[in-house]
This record gives structure tokens, sequence and C-alpha cells, in this order.
């Protein structure tokens, strides 16, 4: 798998402009992904996307750019992921494809 960190996003403020109650710290907002290989099962080929940080994960697929699973995420979160994995569709199939499960294994 490779791995970036992303930025989820900024803290919310209400209309003040100061933080609200239960807003994520920035720390908390920063999450790894990690893309695999192409997998193929029944004739069909597709990767994972897992995003993960602060306690919480979810794993995507691609190219349907849709969260299999989570833990710790919003439904709006959930929203906001999968319009990250078709947003950036392309990018993440160049990742898949360039990873070599047994050029990684070997390290």
């Amino acid at each position: 798998m490779e791995d970036f960190a992303l930025d989820f996003g900024k803290k919310k403020e209400d209309e003040s402009g100061e933080e609200a109650k239960g807003a994520r710290s920035a720390g908390s907002d920063e999450l790894q992904m990690s893309v695999s290989a192409i997998c193929e099962k029944e004739g069909r080929r597709f990767a994972y996307v897992t995003f993960s940080g602060g306690g919480r994960k979810a794993e995507g697929e691609i190219p349907s750019c849709v969260i299999r699973s989570c833990e710790g995420f919003s439904s709006e979160e959930v929203k906001q992921l999968e319009a990250y994995m078709k947003k950036n569709l392309d990018m993440l199939k160049t990742m898949a494809a360039g990873i070599n499960p047994l050029k990684a294994f070997m390290k």
C-alpha cells in the first residue's frame, strides 16, 4: 500500500468565529490515506482506499468510489470521503497501478 497524509478539514466555527462545541482539534483532522495494489475478483478489477487517523478508519473501493466500512466517521464525513475518491479517481488509479506487491513484500 502507498501512504499519504490528508488534511480532512478545518475546525468548525460558529457564526461568531469561535470554535463550535464538539469540533475536532486540528490534529485529529489529519488523515492517513493508503491505496492498495489492484485486486481482481470474479473478473472485476478494483483497489482499496483506506483513510485512518484519530481513532477513526474507513475503507473504500475504487473505481466505484464507495466507502464499504467505517468506524468513527459521521455520515457527512463518509460522503466527503466518497466525493474525494471521485474527484481524485485518476490519481488513485495511477497510484494503485504503480504498486508492485512482490517488491513491497521484499522490503
